[in-house]
């Protein structure tokens, strides 16, 4: 019998989103369970509504129905700031575009996630340099992100999304900006992360080679998920 404990990290249902202005819901009665460790991928069409959904799970944006719940805790009973504290706790983003802050060195930017958490300094720093050790860029350290080449910023921006060892990662289009063998090896390292922490994997691409490395595939068509396992 196995010794891994199943646990709750995002759950969805009837969660529906209408933007202002347009007559047909972009997400129309999703429901989604995921726990501990799990590999989802979310393709779909542009303008589908994946990064809307995606949005929502990490409660980024409201629903216009329905609800969610992170680590157990529904969203629409907490305060922003209590929003942002959950989400700090538990959940790591990295999207397609690294966002990392052109003024701080790659140490500096992994280890901004822990500073906000008020852990100490020198703390952090030995953090986040154990982080950018495991995907590879221990000789990057002291880079500006200006320094680095397009692979070697997403690969600092997965450490930056990992430092805190979420339970979940929301990756939206995370190798969209890559070439394909980039691609491959950046999702390659998540799937690593994946199984060394038993950190949920939650990704939107529209790329169906590297959506077929995960566990579980749905499709967003028409405002609802189909399972592409089913």
């Amino acid at each position: 019998m196995s010794n891994i404990v199943t646990e709750n990290i995002i759950q969805c249902e009837a969660l529906t989103k209408i933007y202002t202005g347009l007559d047909v819901a972009v997400l129309n009665g999703i429901d989604l369970h995921v726990t501990s460790g799990e590999q989802i991928a979310i393709v779909g069409a542009s303008g589908s509504g994946k990064s809307t959904l995606l949005h929502l799970l990490g409660g980024l944006d409201q629903p216009s129905g329905g609800q969610v719940k992170l680590m157990n805790q529904a969203l629409a009973g907490l305060s922003e700031t209590q929003k942002g504290v959950l989400r700090n706790q538990s959940l790591g983003f990295v999207y397609q575009f690294h966002h990392l802050l052109p003024e701080f060195t790659a140490l500096e930017n992994v280890a901004l996630p822990l500073l906000i958490r008020r852990t100490a300094r020198a703390q952090a720093m030995a953090q986040a340099a154990e982080m950018l050790t495991k995907v590879g860029l221990q000789h990057r350290l002291e880079h500006m992100p200006g320094e680095l080449s397009g692979g070697e910023r997403q690969r600092a921006a997965l450490a930056r999304a990992l430092v805190t060892k979420p339970q979940c990662i929301l990756a939206d289009e995370p190798t969209g900006n890559l070439d394909r063998v980039t691609a491959h090896q950046v999702f390659d390292l998540l799937l690593d992360i994946n199984q060394a922490q038993n950190t949920s994997l939650i990704v939107v691409t529209h790329d169906l080679q590297l959506a077929a490395k995960l566990q579980r595939q749905y499709q967003l068509v028409d405002g609802r998920l189909q399972d592409l396992n089913a």
